[in-house]
């Protein structure tokens, strides 16, 4: 196995992750800084406050997305499994 075989799979690696967790992690940026304005227009200071809203969107858009994370990780693994014989 080569470096650039090294390389190219750590970066692809990298690319899925991205591409998978990233709508989670923005969805969930996306609502914890409407609750924090909110909290702080209001000066509630309560911290479960961000928690349950939070979690209610990663679960939606998990949902949601399902069918995209999926067909992107079976790429990911067809390819990861394709490279065997060259190791």
């Amino acid at each position: 196995m080569s470096d650039q075989m090294v390389v190219k799979l750590v970066s692809d690696a990298f690319y899925t992750v991205l591409l998978v967790v990233g709508p989670l992690l923005l969805a969930s940026l996306v609502v914890g800084l409407i609750i924090s304005i909110f909290q702080a227009a209001t000066s509630i200071s309560e911290q479960t406050l961000t928690f349950v809203p939070k979690l209610l969107t990663v679960f939606l858009v998990i949902v949601i997305l399902l069918p995209y994370m999926l067909e992107k990780l079976t790429t990911f693994t067809k390819e990861m499994i394709g490279y065997i014989p060259n190791m």
